[in-house]
């Protein structure tokens, strides 16, 4: 699986523990947003959430962990684009069921809120868990058919309520999609259609 790690600003300090609790899983990670390195752009939840959905809609990357100071903003931020499939995890029980009910390829993490002793140890619980079961299966056994069913529903929501992703760019606020798509790093991991995309906003 390819997975992006993207933090935003208030959670800058905490990407060295997300980047090691995913460590030894057998996964690509790619570290997109803010690090520790004081010197790069800020981003905040819009720009990240931005970012997300570029990965997600040129499926650049099979999986998505953000967050900010309560999870709450880049949850919202991502889950206005179509494709986005995002929960609020905060344990490895939400990991575990977040899986397998709602199949989603994003999680907001709050990394700042709730914060404290041992956070770096739940995060990796969180890893073990949201990795260890079959995505979108559906659980309790009882209502698997169901929740596949909600599932794939879900998807086309998505699609119906949503402009596709690509037809949103020109209307978006154009300083938002100039910081991101030349944020350090970023376009590189992009496929070459959205990387083209993108160029223009460089350009600009």
């Amino acid at each position: 699986m390819r997975i992006a790690v993207i933090n935003e600003v208030s959670a800058r300090q905490k990407n060295s523990d997300i980047i090691k609790a995913l460590e030894g899983r057998g996964h690509e990670v790619l570290n997109l947003g803010m690090t520790g390195n004081s010197e790069l752009p800020e981003l905040t939840y819009i720009h990240t959430g931005l970012m997300t959905a570029m990965l997600l809609n040129s499926e650049s990357v099979d999986f998505v962990v953000g967050g900010c100071g309560t999870g709450q903003g880049y949850l919202n931020a991502a889950m206005q684009f179509p494709g986005v499939f995002c929960g609020l995890i905060t344990s490895p029980l939400d990991a575990w069921l977040f899986t397998q009910i709602n199949g989603g390829n994003c999680i907001s993490l709050p990394l700042n809120q709730g914060y404290g002793w041992a956070a770096d140890v739940n995060l990796r619980f969180v890893f073990d868990r949201i990795f260890s079961v079959e995505s979108g299966c559906g659980y309790p056994e009882t209502r698997k058919e169901s929740q596949q069913k909600s599932r794939q529903t879900l998807s086309r929501i998505s699609q119906i309520a949503h402009r596709p992703f690509f037809e949103i760019l020109d209307d978006m606020p154009q300083e938002i999609v100039k910081a991101v798509a030349g944020f350090p790093g970023f376009i590189s991991v992009l496929d070459k259609k959205t990387q083209t995309l993108l160029q223009k906003y460089i350009e600009d």
